[in-house]
């Protein structure tokens, strides 16, 4: 049961919703270095230090946009891959999703995926949030493991993609192989740099428009993880 809120509390959740808005139009118009709270009170109508007592610093107002954007996406990826009726439709799911995502909000997804802001370091409240993604995808890597229709192609992995597959795997699902977990790192990845490719403009002149390569891309990724057909 939730507990009804305050007329101060509501408005703190209004002011604060106005903040992060008039932030992402910021990130759209200058990009993230630029963010600036003395700029968004001003948009706002706000003295700057009735502004710090919602976001006491610059960061702090970063890292709320990144949590906002990791559960955004993250929650996106978890309804698509709940639609799926089998790993490979699942991963099919959470990659459309990504990129529909991504398309929809391309300024959060630089943000989260772009270049990093100078002097920024992400705090680990962070950490929970980005992880939403990444375990939606590996959780259906692991299904077909656990099904026994997963294919192992018994690649030799070095012993230090071993610890670090290991390391992963004992997070998110333990027993896992490392190298369907290495497997999982590279669909995972080369489905980020795809997206990242369209959204720059970097396959202007090639892959443009994108649809049916970015097609073709997540069926060769899923053979390459090792999803059954």
């Amino acid at each position: 049961m939730s507990v009804p809120r305050t007329a101060r509390e509501r408005a703190r959740v209004e002011i604060t919703r106005e903040i992060t808005d008039a932030a992402r139009r910021q990130l759209a118009e200058s990009g993230a270095p630029a963010l600036s709270l003395r700029a968004i009170a001003r948009e706002l109508g706000m003295v700057s230090s009735a502004l710090y007592r919602y976001f006491p610093s610059r960061d702090e107002l970063l890292t709320a946009l990144i949590i906002e954007a990791y559960n955004a996406i993250g929650a996106a990826v978890e309804h698509a891959v709940a639609e799926g009726d089998s790993p490979r439709a699942r991963w099919r799911a959470a990659a459309v999703a990504v990129r529909d995502w991504g398309i929809a909000h391309p300024h959060e997804y630089a943000l989260l995926y772009g270049s990093p802001v100078p002097g920024y370091v992400a705090p680990q409240t962070t950490v929970g949030p980005a992880s939403r993604l990444p375990i939606a995808i590996v959780a259906i890597v692991r299904e077909a493991w656990e099904s026994g229709t997963l294919t192992v192609a018994g690649d030799v992995l070095s012993a230090e993609l071993i610890a670090q597959s290991d390391g992963l795997a004992a997070l998110v699902a333990p027993g896992m192989p490392a190298e369907a977990i290495a497997r999982s790192v590279v669909a995972w990845t080369q489905l980020f740099g795809m997206v990242s490719f369209e959204l720059t403009g970097q396959l202007v002149g090639s892959m443009d428009p994108a649809g049916s390569f970015f097609e073709y891309a997540v069926e060769m990724m899923a053979d390459v993880v090792g999803l059954p057909r």
